[in-house]
């Protein structure tokens, strides 16, 4: 009996100790990359709202009240606006500012109300980026929205995990529909009566597109563009964004991604790697939205970096296709940054007052130009390499998988083979628990 009950204050003592720590820490990584605008907002008169032409088809892209998934929105925003056939705006339930995964926040362009207002009818397209339901109250105007604005006149496109916001409308009921590959086995449970399909990048169902992960999302975008502009304007976009995989958006079939031992790699990073890098990415007006979302769908998203958004002023900052981007920080107030991060391919050139004021503020962090010399290559690609070397190859590998992105081959992924930190602290925990464990037991339980 004492041999049983000693295995039993073992295994207790080891969970408590290696999973309650590695639980806790995971919780605050998900909450810090969900983390909404929490300052006092600016001044946010005189914003920029891209001119309405009422001979151009509209797209709504939209923003929940809480936080939205940064790739989701961004990038499908940045194709519709590239093509400059569609009148393309960021959509909300209000005008306050919202907040992006990562901590990037955007000043929506108009209301739901406005909206409806202005067009007297509906989008022609809603893009529906994952926005998880974490307040039902400050959810249900979306849900709402979506479904007034369902009829068969208006394409909705929903991007990645925005398919469990689109299944959550009822819309997709009989339908097939695709999602991320690491929520497929959850919302088959919660969502039996949509038929989930995990080859196909993207699911056309009427009126209805569904994308895979996140990266998907371009296809299925590219998809739509080409049925409605022809595959002659689908072809540009993906050129001018240096998309390698445009054969998805005509052939959208793929082998499904399955999780893997390899990614313990992503649960390791979040739950103990408590030593996160710090930082900056600098916002600047002109700057590219899907240079923006390769830095915090990357490094942010991948449980070993937190990322600051900095600016030269506290007045939103414009983006190349007119998003009004609110930085949580200025330069003269920012707190100690291990790195600064500065997209684009022109940075140097479009950014020069701002990086001049960066090195003559007295900071120490270095300027990493991202896309320095990576202006013929897909954004995504050099913070890939740069995130294996600062942090390790298997985090850049899985960072690559969890944005179902495909082509891989060509990149160069230098740097430690795996996190000392993330692996070696929960072995150290481990052996902790069994100091802990093999106390109680010579104090309480052998002495019985």
């Amino acid at each position: 009996m004492k041999i049983v009950l000693r295995i039993i204050i073992y295994l207790i003592v080891f969970f408590v100790v290696v999973g309650g720590i590695g639980a806790v820490g995971f919780v605050n990584t998900m909450n810090a990359g969900m983390s909404v605008y929490d300052k006092a907002p600016p001044a946010l008169m005189d914003l920029q709202v891209p001119i309405f032409d009422s001979n151009k088809p509209t797209v709504a892209v939209l923003l929940a009240n809480e936080v939205t998934e940064v790739f989701d929105f961004l990038v499908p925003y940045e194709m519709f606006a590239m093509t400059e056939s569609y009148n393309v705006y960021g959509v909300s339930p209000d005008r306050e500012i919202k907040s992006l995964t990562g901590g990037l926040d955007v000043v929506p362009h108009y209301s739901f109300d406005e909206m409806d207002a202005m067009l007297g009818k509906s989008p022609d397209i809603i893009v529906i980026p994952f926005m998880p339901i974490l307040d039902e109250n400050k959810y249900a105007p979306v849900r709402e929205w979506i479904r007034k604005h369902s009829g068969a006149k208006t394409t909705l496109i929903s991007i990645c995990n925005g398919a469990e916001n689109l299944a959550d409308t009822g819309l997709l009921n009989g339908k097939s529909a695709a999602t991320h590959w690491g929520d497929m086995n959850r919302l088959i449970k919660k969502y039996p009566e949509i038929q989930w399909v995990n080859d196909r990048r993207y699911v056309p169902q009427g009126n209805i597109v569904s994308s895979a992960g996140l990266t998907s999302g371009i296809d299925a975008t590219l998809y739509v563009i080409s049925k409605q502009l022809g595959e002659a304007a689908a072809k540009k976009v993906a050129k001018e964004m240096n998309y390698p995989s445009y054969e998805y958006v005509t052939n959208p079939q793929m082998k499904p991604f399955v999780a893997g031992l390899s990614d313990i790699t992503y649960v390791l990073n979040n739950a103990y790697q408590w030593n996160k890098v710090k930082a900056g990415v600098l916002v600047y007006n002109g700057a590219d939205e899907l240079d923006l979302s390769a830095v915090f769908d990357t490094y942010a998203a991948s449980g070993t970096t937190t990322t600051l958004t900095v600016s030269s002023s506290s007045k939103p900052i414009v983006t190349k296709h007119g998003l009004n981007l609110v930085a949580r920080y200025q330069i003269k107030n920012v707190p100690k940054l291990e790195k600064m991060i500065v997209v684009g391919a022109d940075a140097e050139s479009a950014a020069a007052e701002d990086i001049n004021q960066w090195k003559n503020s007295g900071h120490s962090a270095k300027l990493l130009f991202l896309h320095r010399k990576a202006a013929d290559r897909f954004a995504m690609d050099p913070a890939f390499e740069d995130l294996a070397e600062q942090e390790d190859i298997q985090t850049a590998k899985f960072a690559a998988k969890r944005l179902e992105y495909r082509t891989t081959d060509h990149l160069k992924l230098e740097g430690s083979s795996f996190s000392f930190e993330s692996f070696g602290v929960p072995v150290l925990l481990g052996i902790l628990s069994l100091l802990i464990a093999f106390f109680i037991d010579r104090r309480f339980i052998r002495r019985k």
